[in-house]
């Protein structure tokens, strides 16, 4: 089963950490990186730019309208992601658990069935 977990981050949150902390993050998502690849779970993952350097496309009268900058005022925001493919739901959040943003009051992380991928529907 293939599972997204996206990594929900709030700048405010990630500003007032101390450099120490930040790099702990970073280190963090470093050791859970290899693991998954030791584990053969992962398949991909990503980091995201900030929203401010994003691209926003509609489609009106027939004519692609692009908005720099990110979609919704929020304050939190799409930071990255991992694709893994393991198991079972259970796993996944076992997984999710070890990210060390889950242990930071203000960032989410969230563990997500892929539904469909290359337009077959996964079991």
């Amino acid at each position: 089963m293939q599972f997204l977990i996206s990594l929900h981050i709030n700048p405010a949150v990630l500003d007032a950490l101390t450099d120490e902390e930040k790099a702990a993050i970073g280190d963090g998502h470093g050791k859970f990186i290899e693991a998954l690849k030791q584990s053969g779970e992962l398949i991909t993952t990503q980091a995201l730019v900030d929203p401010s350097q994003a691209a926003v496309v509609t489609v009106r009268d027939g004519q692609p309208v692009v908005t720099d900058g990110p979609f919704l005022e929020a304050k939190e925001h799409l930071g990255g992601f991992y694709l893994i493919d393991c198991e079972n739901k259970e796993r996944a959040i076992e997984l999710a658990a070890q990210i060390p943003d889950a242990a930071i009051e203000g960032l989410g992380v969230e563990v997500r069935q892929v539904m469909f991928a290359d337009g077959h529907l996964e079991a």
